[in-house]
């Protein structure tokens, strides 16, 4: 006999399908809208290096500057940031578009909890980024500089230089995530809001060890790094608190 119609492994690959499609439809959708703010800022490439390397440039010892050592570095590096640049400018719509293919398979109650932490973690990640470029890079920068070598003089590469940043960028971007992973991990039940203030100790020397692998071998920017996110941890486990009394004030009045 034949299948029917309504075959539960054909409705299975019909849905199977339906999503592929969805996907490459979304993921089409990030492609062209990171093309979309990247092709304006090719013509400002330049002007978006000389604002990335400002607080190093300002802080270089008289006569020296930044240098290429390679040919194709004066072209690719700028070219390279104004890239990463239109990833940076178009995360919100990624991340709309990452929420419109999860969302469906979420509940009402999933999509509530879900809306604030998503934008929270945008501009957390935003204001990592920011604290690592105005507050950050010129007390670094200027460390870096005041303990040159006597007979050494500080000329960075472009390039050396961009990569640097933007592992700063993006390492200090997810630091300030502290207080979304600890919603996160309170409001699935895989720790309590007592666990995480039992053992401040340990976070705190966990913070500090993570600080100093994601940041320069100097003990100022691994401090800079981890006294916010044990402050963000301290903010994380105030939402925490918060969470799980509106939990247990739904499930009272549900009873």
């Amino acid at each position: 006999m034949s299948q029917s119609p309504r075959d539960p492994e054909q409705l299975a690959e019909g849905t199977l399908i339906s999503h592929l499609l969805e996907l490459r439809t979304r993921l089409m959708r990030i492609a062209v809208s990171v093309v979309i703010v990247f092709v304006p800022l090719v013509f400002f490439a330049n002007d978006l290096f000389t604002l990335v390397a400002k607080p190093l440039i300002e802080k270089l010892p008289e006569g020296t500057s930044l240098i290429a050592t390679s040919v194709v570095a004066p072209f690719m590096t700028p070219l390279k940031l104004a890239l990463i640049t239109a990833i940076f400018v178009a995360i919100p719509y990624i991340l709309h578009q990452v929420w419109g293919f999860v969302s469906p398979g979420l509940y009402q109650r999933e999509k509530r909890f879900a809306m604030p932490l998503l934008v929270s973690s945008i501009l957390l990640f935003y204001a990592g980024v920011a604290f690592a470029y105005f507050i950050l890079f010129p007390i670094i920068f200027a460390f870096f500089a005041s303990t040159t070598p006597e007979g050494v003089k500080m000329m960075t590469d472009i390039s050396s230089y961009l990569d640097f940043t933007l592992l700063l960028f993006f390492a200090f971007g997810l630091a300030f995530e502290m207080p979304v992973a600890t919603v996160l991990l309170v409001a699935t039940g895989l720790v309590k809001v007592e666990t995480l203030q039992k053992n401040r100790g340990y976070v705190l020397l966990g913070i500090f060890i993570v600080a100093a692998f994601l940041t320069p071998p100097d003990a100022i920017s691994q401090t800079f790094m981890a006294v916010p996110m044990y402050l963000l941890y301290e903010v994380g486990i105030l939402f925490s608190r918060m969470i799980v009394r509106n939990r247990q004030a739904e499930n009272a009045a549900a009873e």
